[in-house]
């Protein structure tokens, strides 16, 4: 079995955002950057698909130097061998033109599967993977707890409004993994000392072959709004308190 993850390096879900100066950007001084979440279960979700029945581990990242540091992760996870696609202005880049570098990378790779997170959890527009399927004419599994691959097939399972869809599709197919998906394994001190040895291949969009050509670009950030400060409902007995929230209820927040 041949599988592709297509892993993202964002910011830590606990950094503080700020804006940059430019107002278009994030300041990325003060930023710990760490492998998408969601990319996660795609990883592990692939070793353990490749423990089950042979083959190999490719994981594919785009951006600046510093991606690397989220695939050596990866390879220390279990990770066969690395492909950067370096370029320092592709962060916050047109998904549909990450996209299109990642089909150039991946096509000469014959995968049966190429696995993503069903989301990055900083510009949260889940588009790539759509994107690159739509590319290379493939299907797409999405947002998948539950996989089975068997006999040339993924067959999988996904959330939908309180129920559950069953999916399934011929291999090659794109399969964008949710939480609930597995539990991803931590790398190990040996995981980590023989991922410095793996190999990790450097490309540019040069070398692939690929434009970049943005359709969007962004105009501007704006922080969210302050939250009103809270307000406490006094009263001296459980009925008062509730007499006294119902009129806050009406009179002010107007919502009954």
């Amino acid at each position: 079995m041949n599988i592709v993850v297509c892993i993202k390096q964002v910011p830590d879900t606990e950094a503080v955002i700020k804006i940059a100066g430019d107002g278009k950007s994030i300041d990325t001084g003060d930023i710990k950057w760490v492998m998408n979440p969601y990319d996660e279960f795609g990883v592990e979700e692939a070793l353990r698909i490749v423990k089950d029945q042979g083959g190999e581990v490719t994981v594919i990242g785009a951006g600046p130097a510093r991606v690397v540091e989220a695939l050596r992760t990866a390879l220390a996870m279990g990770a066969d061998k690395a492909i950067h696609i370096q370029d320092d202005d592709l962060y916050g880049a047109d998904p549909i033109a990450v996209a299109k570098m990642l089909a150039k990378a991946i096509e000469p790779l014959n995968p049966d599967i190429i696995f993503f997170g069903q989301r990055a959890v900083d510009d949260d527009s889940g588009v790539v993977s759509s994107a690159l399927a739509e590319l290379l004419g493939l299907p797409q599994l999405s947002v998948v707890t539950k996989l089975e691959v068997a006999d040339g097939k993924a067959k999988a399972v996904r959330p939908v409004e309180g129920q559950t869809l069953v999916l399934e599709a011929a291999l090659p197919a794109v399969i964008t993994a949710q939480k609930g998906l597995n539990e991803p394994r931590y790398a190990s001190l040996p995981g980590i000392m023989k991922a410095k040895k793996k190999p990790l291949e450097v490309k540019t969009p040069a070398d692939l072959g690929a434009e970049r050509s943005d359709f969007i670009e962004i105009a501007v950030l704006n922080p969210p709004p302050d939250r009103a400060p809270g307000k406490t409902v006094e009263g001296e007995s459980p009925a008062e308190l509730a007499a006294n929230l119902a009129k806050l209820l009406k009179e002010e927040a107007k919502v009954i």
